[in-house]
């Protein structure tokens, strides 16, 4: 069986900021994440539906801001550090 895939779009929240929308593409649930914290534990909510056996696809807007953008993969790659994924 293939990974399901979550979709991640980084998007403004509309009101100076950003969020992350997750859509399972599956059954088209969408969760919104406010900062990475929310979205760590989102997407292993969301991945616990199909054991784990996830991909995660990431995208954004193309209104985001690069600092914005820039904020999020920061933390993306504190993360993945933290995971022991990347150095």
């Amino acid at each position: 069986m293939s990974k399901v895939v979550i979709k991640s779009n980084i998007e403004s929240n509309g009101i100076g900021g950003w969020w992350i929308r997750l859509t399972d593409t599956v059954d088209g649930r969408e969760m919104f994440c406010n900062d990475m914290a929310e979205f760590e534990k989102n997407i292993e909510l969301m991945g616990d539906d199909y054991g784990g056996d996830i991909e995660v696809q990431w995208s954004k807007d193309p209104n985001i801001t690069p600092e914005h953008f820039h904020e999020v993969e920061l933390a993306i790659h504190a993360h993945k550090v933290e995971m022991g994924i990347e150095t």
